[in-house]
């Protein structure tokens, strides 16, 4: 079923339903006045007689038979009148009674069988005589019929208009949907510019915003694949020509040569093993996949765990301070993220610290926020270059790793919502990752 349909199915409903309230109880109202004139009318007419016969001779005391004409007693059509004495008698009555003498014990309004038939009367006292006025009943329920018709059909006609503006108005609300179906059907398959519709409703503007949204996230998603094949391409394909050089050469020579030419394949081999797992690691990242494996460390045990993987059994290359009044609580971030930030860190560092010295790590409470300081003892980074340094496959001359250690620390830096910071000194660099803490 389409929106406009069920839209105006609702609405037409329910105006529907308050329209036949409405008029049932407008209806309601127009019977009730109009059975009040009518009862008005059979008092008005009764007066009326009461006051012509004060003007006309007396009547005669047994006048059984005596009529006057609807015309000499001033009864409108349709209507009967009986004046009749206290005793019972009757004295006068228009020819439009019936043939049953009308009922004049009660005093006021009456509803009576009269030849078979329904009658309204009015019986007024007035001296010694009884004077009753009374018309049919199927009379008045025709008159209230057809009053009644004469009021629903403009009501009817009414409703049938509001519904049809009502469907028009649907269609032409929804317009600006249709606009946005047909721009999004005119676009080319790899087009991901952002939409622009003039005059488009508040209301629908977020959703037209979200769509923009979602085109710019689809947009980095692409750029950063392409990116990252691009890169992989480009810095494979080093490794890979390297392997295949010690190779042929292993297998042109003998004794020492060959040992060599093997030794330098297996690192090239290595080192490819560790910039495809950089590469994927920096994918899931940037990615969309989930970390949370339910796992939850504190900060030291980070430390502790990235220092265990960084430096394997040579864990007396790092020193790590952790503060006595160091928080137990647990990162609000996934702990593999975390070690694989830290550890990243640790690597950088000790690749540019020599053999004889240590990297320190210096654990730090900010608030409700840990943060571990990495500290090398290496030549340091230029301050012009210091910007360079989470670039993906960015190294300057004295480095030899693959150049995505930094990228994937801030990768989940933007990831977690945490930050890095870089000083530089003559004595080393001073690599400052801040995370934030669980609430306790």
């Amino acid at each position: 079923m389409s929106l406009r349909l069920r839209l105006s199915l609702t609405l037409g409903a329910a105006f529907a339903l308050i329209w036949a309230l409405a008029a049932a109880w407008m209806l309601s109202d127009l019977r009730n006045q109009m059975m009040f004139s009518l009862d008005q009318r059979l008092v008005a007419s009764a007066r009326m007689v009461a006051g012509l016969l004060e003007q006309l001779p007396t009547l005669p005391s047994k006048g059984e038979g005596t009529h006057f004409s609807a015309e000499q007693l001033n009864i409108p059509g349709g209507m009967a009148c009986q004046v009749s004495s206290l005793r019972g008698e009757i004295l006068a009555r228009s020819h439009n009674n019936p043939e049953q003498a009308l009922e004049a014990e009660k005093m006021g309004f009456h509803d009576q069988m009269i030849d078979g038939a329904p009658w309204r009367s009015f019986t007024l006292a007035r001296g010694d005589v009884r004077i009753t006025t009374a018309d049919r009943q199927i009379e008045r329920e025709a008159l209230n019929m057809s009053i009644l018709l004469a009021a629903s059909v403009p009501v009817g006609v009414a409703l049938l208009g509001c519904l049809c503006l009502l469907w028009l108005g649907i269609g032409q609300g929804l317009a600006p949907l249709n606009r946005l179906r047909e721009a999004l059907m005119r676009r080319n398959a790899d087009s991901l510019e952002p939409l622009q519709l003039r005059a488009f409703p508040s209301e629908l503007k977020p959703l037209l915003e979200t769509q923009n949204q979602l085109f710019h996230r689809i947009g980095k998603t692409i750029e950063r694949e392409r990116r990252l094949t691009g890169d992989a391409a480009h810095e494979l394909r080093s490794p890979l020509t390297a392997i295949k050089t010690h190779l042929q050469v292993a297998r042109m020579t003998d004794g020492s040569a060959r040992d060599q030419s093997l030794a330098r394949a297996e690192e090239g081999a290595d080192r490819l093993h560790r910039t495809l797992e950089q590469l994927l690691l920096l994918a899931r990242v940037e990615g969309s996949l989930s970390f949370d494996d339910g796992s939850q460390c504190s900060a030291e045990q980070v430390a502790r765990l990235a220092i265990q993987d960084a430096t394997g059994g040579e864990r007396l290359r790092i020193k790590l301070h952790v503060p006595d009044d160091l928080p137990p609580s647990p990162l609000h971030m996934p702990a593999v993220l975390a070690i694989a930030a830290l550890r990243n860190l640790l690597d950088n560092a000790l690749r540019h610290t020599p053999e004889d010295c240590a990297v320190e790590v210096t654990l730090e409470t900010i608030g409700n926020r840990v943060r571990f300081v990495v500290r090398d003892h290496g030549p340091g980074i230029a301050p012009e270059d210091l910007q360079y340094l989470t670039q993906r496959f960015w190294r300057n001359g004295q480095s030899t790793g693959c150049g995505l250690g930094l990228a994937i620390v801030q990768a989940i830096v933007q990831r977690c919502d945490c930050a890095l910071h870089f000083v530089s000194r003559p004595d080393g660099l001073r690599v400052e990752l801040t995370l934030p803490l669980q609430h306790l």
